[in-house]
């Protein structure tokens, strides 16, 4: 029973992994579809997008499956709970990929904006706080995760540094306004992302060490 209780533990563990594997993937094509004008990549995003949304159900059930004909106590309890919170997050990131890709398609039928720095910038940073967490979960590292709690600070605040720019932009180029805001949006949902990879690593945290500290992620 153990045994068998065990190998369905880590089949839950590789679904996470898959997930991760696919939303990080989704998160990447949405970025570059939304930096290069990609349409082709913005329609595999928001196509792809099922796929995650079916593994969290998957997740769901396993999950629920192996609390209720199991009982299970201690660090396999909070494996199994801290999946639930992981697969919440990581479908809310496929989401935040799909927004972009539609920022994306959107923008790319009009005249492009000039070239935003904090933009790019915060792009790379929601892809490295995901990559990492992820690494974190992997290895069960709370020092990993506590790191990419720390970067989220570094995201919220490029995310107001292109508001500015783009606000600034549109005072003196009113044709620009929509797709200024259009932008402005891509960039908040780099922003969440950021958020959601942060909740990912409180997670990890509380799998690795039974700690809980949910909205408060620290050492």
């Amino acid at each position: 029973m153990e045994s068998r209780f065990h190998q369905e533990l880590e089949s839950l563990r590789m679904m996470i992994l898959q997930m991760a594997a696919l939303t990080e993937r989704a998160l990447e094509k949405s970025i570059k579809a939304l930096m290069e004008r990609n349409t082709q990549l913005a329609d595999e995003v928001i196509e792809g997008d099922k796929e995650i949304n079916m593994l969290e159900v998957d997740v769901d059930r396993q999950s629920l499956r192996l609390l209720a004909l199991d009982q299970p106590m201690a660090r396999d309890l909070r494996a199994i709970i801290g999946c639930m919170r992981i697969a919440v997050d990581l479908e809310r990131i496929g989401d935040q990929a799909v927004n972009i890709a539609e920022r994306a398609l959107f923008l790319s039928t009009r005249p492009a904006l000039p070239a935003n720095p904090a933009l790019e910038q915060l792009a790379q940073v929601a892809l490295d706080m995901l990559r990492m967490v992820v690494q974190a979960y992997v290895t069960e590292n709370s020092q990993q995760a506590t790191e990419v709690c720390e970067l989220d600070d570094a995201a919220d605040e490029l995310n107001v540094h292109v508001l500015k720019d783009l606000l600034e932009y549109m005072v003196h180029e009113v044709p620009a306004v929509e797709r200024s805001v259009q932008t402005i949006i891509a960039a908040r949902c780099l922003e969440r992302v950021a958020d959601q990879t942060t909740n990912i690593a409180e997670s990890v945290i509380f799998i690795s060490k039974g700690v809980n500290i949910k909205h408060h992620c620290q050492r």
